[in-house]
């Protein structure tokens, strides 16, 4: 499936650090997180399968954090894909679950050992999965240095981890308010978030954090009001200068970085951007989806999960758009999910949801990762990317983010 060499870094260039002549010029400042010194990019968790042992370790290897989604990683792994085809019932759910397990634990050592002990390594959890629990443990167990939590609030993160002190562990959230209710829920297992990241419903691709469709244009959203609230509410918590604030959604260049760092932010996290790299590891023909499409080509619509979400209007999105009012109005609860995977804890079209998405979401996105446009669901945020339409390598991406345009 990969497009790309399984080698190390792409780049002859010798990797980025926080001490880089490059940094020093660049005028920012490094984010600090989990006792290490990083360089403040961010580079966003991406499933089925788009953020992998390869983009992460190579983010990694530059100085900054990578991060793998945990999402249905055994699609990287054709012996696992063969160990769970043609399985049925509670038998299928056991082993698939059990076969993403040992993906993940792969995709982790893969990537450390890419990384070389440079960066930060994360793993990325969907709160509203099934094995949302397990993936957590899973990755602890396997050593990851971050969890990160998004799609749900993740209240019981700090149970999940509580045998591992050393853990970052990290919510994404979209305002002010949830950051508040993290940390009073927190307090009381005696575990503080080692970082937040804001994301913008407004511009960030996949699922977004905000209740319906129509409200990811609010205001309350907006970095400029949001950092500084979530600053306060740090600073009232007796945490401030302690929980970096990592902005995600629509930030595409070295003068985003300069601007939210001068709002408060910590760090930047990209999605889309990392996504058309090389070391990316969905296939060429999903880069080349994301990278030629423009603002205009982009879709907000409420997912499987009962969140809204934006994709690129492709023929399978369009062609199921056209159609939402019938699968709606026939909208009723199965029996048992049609792939025996059961992967999201609360699903639009198994259990019958109105208002929430009728589609299998894991079938469309594990197309999209092997570039198949035709059945593909191909998650985009919104803006212009850094190379336009060209795919660039992660240390290419690196340069171009720590540079200043005057430069």
């Amino acid at each position: 499936m990969h497009s790309q060499p399984e080698s190390g870094a792409l780049s002859a260039a010798a990797p980025l650090h926080p001490d880089s002549d490059l940094f020093a010029r660049s005028g920012l400042q490094p984010l600090r997180l989990a006792g290490r010194t990083l360089l403040p990019i961010v580079q966003g968790g991406m499933g089925v399968g788009v953020s992998a042992h390869r983009l992460a370790g190579n983010v990694a290897l530059q100085g900054g954090v990578g991060t793998i989604s945990s999402v249905d990683l055994r699609r990287h792994h054709p012996d696992l894909m063969e160990r769970t085809r043609g399985l049925r019932g509670e038998e299928a759910k056991r082993e698939i679950d059990a076969a993403n397990e040992e993906a993940l634990r792969r995709e982790i050592a893969a990537a450390k050992t890419l990384a070389g002990g440079r960066g930060l390594l994360a793993v990325n959890v969907m709160r509203a999965v099934s094995a949302y629990a397990e993936h957590v443990k899973t990755a602890l167990q396997a050593g990851i240095d971050a969890v990160v939590v998004g799609a749900g609030l993740p209240l019981d993160l700090p149970d999940l981890a509580r045998e591992h002190p050393k853990a970052a562990l990290i919510p994404i959230l979209s305002d002010a308010r949830g950051v508040q209710l993290i940390l009073r829920k927190w307090e009381r297992k005696q575990r503080m978030p080692d970082a937040v990241v804001l994301e913008h419903p407004g511009w960030a691709a996949g699922h977004l954090g905000a209740a319906k469709v129509a409200d990811t244009q609010d205001p309350r959203f907006d970095f400029e009001r949001v950092v500084p609230e979530t600053l306060e509410v740090l600073r009232k918590a007796g945490l401030e200068g302690q929980v970096p604030v990592i902005v995600a959604g629509g930030l595409r260049s070295h003068q985003d970085i300069r601007r939210m760092q001068a709002l408060g932010a910590a760090a930047v996290q990209f999605g889309t951007a990392f996504a058309v790299t090389e070391e990316c590891d969905a296939d060429t023909a999903f880069k080349q989806v994301l990278a030629t499409a423009r603002d205009e080509d982009l879709v907000e619509f409420t997912s499987v999960a009962g969140l809204p979400a934006r994709a690129v209007r492709t023929p399978w999105l369009q062609k199921y758009l056209s159609l939402i009012d019938r699968t709606q109005a026939v909208a009723h609860v199965k029996a048992r999910c049609a792939k025996s995977f059961d992967c999201l804890a609360q699903c639009g079209l198994r259990d019958g949801l109105i208002g929430w998405g009728q589609f299998c979401i894991d079938h469309q996105l594990a197309a999209a990762l092997k570039g198949d446009l035709k059945t593909g669901l191909f998650f985009r945020g919104r803006g212009a990317l850094p190379f336009g339409d060209q795919i660039r390598s992660v240390r290419a991406l690196f340069d171009y983010l720590l540079t200043p345009a005057t430069a």
